[in-house]
């Protein structure tokens, strides 16, 4: 006798954790790029001299921002599709809304125009896509404050629970949300070793 809907569905919720899951796993990886990217950050000024390490650290956080992308974007579609338990979770704050894909196509662009800079961009379009690739990270800088300081309390809150014995087994799931955290790093210092090779004193990134 075939599972009903209602059970496959319950089983899946079970394995992954449902929208506790997502919201530990969009927490965790919140606060891994939050150190990722304070530390990215630290090199902006110095980017014309520390060009490789500038390079390796802003590669190595489009993983983790791809896997926090896709968390936050499931949520998004489970809560608007009119999902039970993500509707009862409730949205986040309107402002909060609204900048969410702003924030994700600035990030998008800040990266990748870096990444251009380096493997892409022929020398005439050098000028021009450091230009955006500055824009984009004043304008991303903002609105990323904005983000953080409306989301701080919940990732304080959520990060470390997967981690922590007394709160890990409260929601089915925390091995792999561990594990996709873990890979998405080793990916991202993967692609960041795959990328220096390409970086020479002709990129210029002019913060």
């Amino acid at each position: 006798m075939s599972d009903s809907p209602i059970a496959r569905r319950s089983r899946r919720v079970a394995r992954s954790g449902g929208v506790d899951g997502n919201e530990r796993l969009t927490a965790v990886v919140a606060a891994l790029l939050l150190l990722l990217l304070f530390l990215a950050g630290l090199t902006v000024p110095l980017a014309q001299s520390q060009t490789r390490l500038h390079v390796f650290l802003g590669v190595l956080v489009i993983p983790p921002i791809l896997l926090k992308v896709g968390s936050t974007t499931w949520r998004f579609l489970r809560y608007y599709s009119g999902n039970f338990s993500y509707r009862r979770k409730g949205p986040p704050a309107l402002i909060l809304r609204l900048l969410g894909p702003i924030l994700v196509v600035l990030t998008l662009v800040m990266l990748f125009s870096g990444v251009g800079l380096v493997v892409w961009a022929p020398a005439s379009m050098h000028a021009q896509l450091s230009q955006i690739h500055q824009l984009s990270f004043i304008a991303w800088f903002v609105v990323m404050t904005v983000h953080v300081l409306g989301h701080v309390r919940e990732m304080a809150s959520f990060a470390p629970r997967d981690f922590v014995r007394r709160t890990r087994y409260q929601v089915r799931g925390a091995s792999v949300r561990v594990w996709a955290t873990l890979i998405s790093v080793a990916a991202g210092v993967t692609c960041a070793v795959a990328i220096l090779p390409y970086v020479n004193d002709l990129v210029a990134f002019q913060h």
